[in-house]
């Protein structure tokens, strides 16, 4: 019997994470995807802080649609909260799942709002 679905998720997680770490000044845009919601971080691993987070939860993204175009939302809205916080470049961390769908839509979201990575 091979791994289950989430064992390989994991397997890729911790893969992706020998390689990315946040610094304050580049932090590591961490992004969690359910069924049903997305979240993003932008984390320093140094310190081990939270600097700046969205997700499709949040009372003050006002977006209907796919989950898509929601994603898209959340990756603007951390892109904003970014730049209040002073930071321009960030390492993406998909955590695990693929850079497609709801995940590439965060990315994309993301960059139109500013950030660099």
């Amino acid at each position: 019997m091979g791994l289950s679905k989430y064992d390989r998720k994991l397997r890729v997680r911790r893969r992706i994470r020998k390689v990315l770490t946040g610094t304050e000044s580049r932090p590591r845009l961490s992004v969690f995807r359910s069924n049903k919601e997305i979240y993003a971080q932008l984390i320093d691993d140094t310190t081990g802080k939270t600097l700046a987070s969205a997700s499709s939860r949040d009372k003050s993204l006002e977006t209907k649609g796919t989950k898509t175009e929601i994603a898209s939302a959340v990756g603007i809205a951390i892109a904003e909260k970014a730049k209040k916080a002073g930071i321009e470049t960030v390492s993406f961390d998909r955590g695990g799942n693929l850079y497609h769908g709801r995940v590439k839509a965060l990315a994309e979201g993301a960059r139109e709002g500013g950030l660099k990575f």
